[in-house]
Order: C-alpha cells, then sequence, then structure tokens
C-alpha cells in the first residue's frame, strides 16, 4: 500500500472487489464513467477507496474460483457483472455486500427475491436483458423488412440464456422470420459459428450483450458485413462495432450513477437487502449507415428519425 494510504490509517480506505467476465477494455471504459460519480459523493480512488478488478475475459467456467479470490481479499463490498458471476459471489459468500451491474433479470435468474427488497445480501441494478433483445429484433426486422431469418448467436455456458432462447423463437416466429442458435462456448467455435450461417442462408444476426460474445464483436460484425448481413447488437453505442448496421439498449452511463449511489449508501452503513434493485430506465439506438449502403440495405427514414446516433 503506498505509504500516503498507509498515513491515512487502513480504516480509512475502502476496498471495493469487481468480477466481470467481461473484456477488460470494457471494464476500463465503465470505471472511467465510475469515478466521476464516486468523486461527487465524496470518494476518490486511492484516496478513500482502493478498486481491486478481476476479469476472466469471456470464460465463465473461470468465475468460481475468480470469485472465491474476491472473497478472501475480504473487500468492504464487490461489484459485479452477468449472472453467471453473480452466482459465483453468492456461492463464496453470504455475508459481504454484492452490487450488480446492469445483471439480466435478476428475478427471473432467481438471484433476488423481490426486486423491491432484494434481501440477503446482494443488489444493484437489472439489464433487462431479454427485453432488449427482443426490441433490438423487432427494430432489426423493421430496419430490414425483406428478411426472413435470423441467427442469434449463445454461450450455452452462460445459463442466463435458456430463458432467452424459448422467448427468441418464439418472438422471431411471431415478425414472420426464421431463427436458429449460433453456439459459441470459446473462440474456437466461431468460425463453425460463421459456416453454420452460412450454410442455413440465415438472413441477419442478432449479437446478445453476453461477455465471451461482446468480446468478438468486431470479428462478428467483420463477418457480417463481408457476406452482406445485416447485425444488430444489444447495447448501447458504445459497443456498436465497425461492419455491424444498429445497436440498440441500455446506456452505460446510467450504471456508472447508480453503482457510484450504492457503493455510497452501503458503505455508510445500508443493508444491500433493503436496497431496491433498479430497472435501466434510459436506452439509445445508433444505426450506421456507412453499413447500410455497403450490405446494399436502405434504411427506413421512420426508423433513422427514432435514433438517437446516425453514423453517416
Amino acid at each position: 500500500m503506498p505509504a500516503r494510504l498507509r498515513a491515512q490509517g487502513v480504516g480509512a480506505v475502502r476496498r471495493i472487489g469487481y468480477v466481470s467476465p467481461f473484456a477488460r477494455v470494457d471494464i476500463d471504459r465503465f470505471v472511467g464513467q465510475l469515478r466521476p460519480e464516486l468523486a461527487k459523493l465524496g470518494w476518490t480512488e486511492g484516496r478513500d477507496l482502493l478498486l481491486d478488478v478481476r476479469t476472466t475475459e469471456g470464460r465463465n467456467e473461470q468465475l468460481p474460483s475468480m470469485a472465491a479470490d474476491a472473497v478472501a481479499q475480504r473487500p468492504d463490498l464487490i461489484l459485479v457483472q452477468s449472472v453467471p458471476a453473480t452466482r459465483a459471489l453468492m456461492q463464496a459468500t453470504r455475508s459481504i455486500p454484492i452490487v450488480m451491474i446492469g445483471v439480466g433479470n435478476p428475478l427471473e435468474s432467481g438471484i433476488v427475491a423481490n426486486l423491491g427488497k432484494p434481501g440477503g445480501n446482494v443488489t444493484g441494478t437489472s439489464y433487462l436483458a431479454d427485453e432488449s433483445i427482443l426490441k433490438t429484433l423487432q427494430l432489426l426486422r423493421e430496419a430490414a423488412p425483406a428478411v426472413r431469418s435470423v441467427a442469434l448467436f449463445v454461450n450455452p455456458s452462460n445459463d442466463a440464456s435458456v430463458a432467452l432462447v424459448a422467448k427468441f423463437h418464439a418472438d422471431a416466429a411471431a415478425h414472420g422470420m426464421r431463427s436458429h442458435l449460433v453456439e459459441v462456448r470459446a473462440l474456437a467455435d466461431l468460425e463453425p459459428g460463421f459456416a453454420a450461417i452460412l450454410r442455413e442462408g440465415t438472413g441477419s444476426i442478432v449479437l446478445p450483450p453476453e461477455a465471451l460474445l461482446r468480446s468478438q464483436r468486431n470479428a462478428i460484425a467483420s463477418f457480417a458485413r463481408s457476406n452482406r448481413l445485416p447485425l444488430a447488437i444489444v447495447g448501447s453505442s458504445l459497443f456498436l462495432a465497425p461492419g455491424s448496421l444498429m445497436s440498440y439498449g441500455p446506456t452505460t452511463a446510467q450504471y456508472a450513477e447508480l453503482a457510484a449511489r450504492y457503493i455510497d449508501r452501503i458503505l455508510r452503513g445500508a443493508r444491500p437487502g433493503d436496497l431496491p434493485v433498479e430497472q435501466p430506465s434510459r436506452f439509445e439506438l445508433a444505426v450506421d449507415l456507412r453499413t447500410a449502403e455497403a450490405i446494399g440495405l436502405a434504411v427506413p427514414a421512420t426508423l433513422l428519425q427514432r435514433a438517437d446516433q446516425v453514423i453517416r
């Protein structure tokens, strides 16, 4: 510990763990948004807080051991992303406060018993993942009305995908679209997945906000553009990869604001089980007209008028 922190006394510095399967570059971007929000509430990293970030870079099978290591450091609070990572931490500790950052559907996943009063040691923000994915499919259908089929990338090692798959198939059918899954458990599955899309003659792609899949968004977008397939990415405009047609999802800035509030309240004595789980309230749609032109797609003006960001 730096000398200036030792001089303040160990008790003056609060330790915050951070366990995530997402790519480090995306986590660093989020932490960059989190720091000023914490500063507004009187917490400065290096003075009042020490932040210990750990990521498996998309490898869900490593989460249990990583969660155990994070708990062994005896932090005052642990931030977490994704359903699998939250489950791993819940197995590792029942006492250390756990604050979710945009975690799937925590009520449906059984992470909390009640959104208004979650109980236990877990609270935080949800992502409304299923709803965001289905809305993205609707927007994709609007952008490319002639498309009659869609591929959904999924990572079977993420148990949150089970409920999503059934809903996605049903919603695609309701839009008159044939749907199939592209399963990616590891990077080696990407190329066979691409081959399956071409073999099936699938006309479009939806990429959900799953850690391993999101880390490969550039490769998936490059494949989509090369084969003139509209790709819709679930997430804010920050995740709109070159070659993708559009993105839709909750804005990331609101998660930084909310996470800072949870951290502040818990470090000042609030019990996580008494703090309601909050859902995102701000969403954004981004459309890349350069990609649309490259794949020969004319995006309807009615959709562009509703977009928060149009890339020309």
